[in-house]
């Protein structure tokens, strides 16, 4: 996201910015911007994280970069069909009016961030099993 709005990728395509809307909705009052974007760091890095350590061994692929497509995947379509809808952004975004690129941008976002995951799974499952 950081390279995102640096690169002038799609400025109104803004997700955080709607679930900060959404959430300061829900509890009645706004929230402050890095508190939202604390809980989307803590999502990304710890909880995202848990679960895909956790599932690892059921995701199919053969590889860690092809379980962690298998997860982003997943996550994307989540994401897409049920958290963007939820804040107001319809599925796969589409409700911006911009097409699918919000979508196809996220996919590309999740993807890295999985797959590279998938590749750091990989290689610490490998050295487990060596020991």
């Amino acid at each position: 996201m950081y390279f995102k709005a640096k690169a002038g990728i799609l400025p109104s395509f803004q997700p955080y910015e709607h679930f900060q809307m959404a959430a300061a909705n829900l509890i009645g009052h706004d929230i402050h911007p890095r508190v939202l974007w604390l809980a989307s760091f803590f999502n990304g890095s710890t909880a995202v994280g848990l679960a895909f350590g956790y599932l690892y061994r059921y995701l199919p692929g053969g590889s860690g970069a092809s379980k962690g497509m298998v997860f982003g995947l997943c996550g994307w379509l989540i994401m897409n069909l049920f958290a963007f809808p939820l804040v107001g952004l319809g599925s796969f975004a589409t409700a911006l009016g911009l097409g699918l690129w919000p979508a196809a941008f996220s996919l590309a976002m999740l993807s890295t961030y999985s797959v590279t995951m998938g590749l750091i799974y990989g290689l610490l499952d490998r050295s487990e099993n060596k020991e």
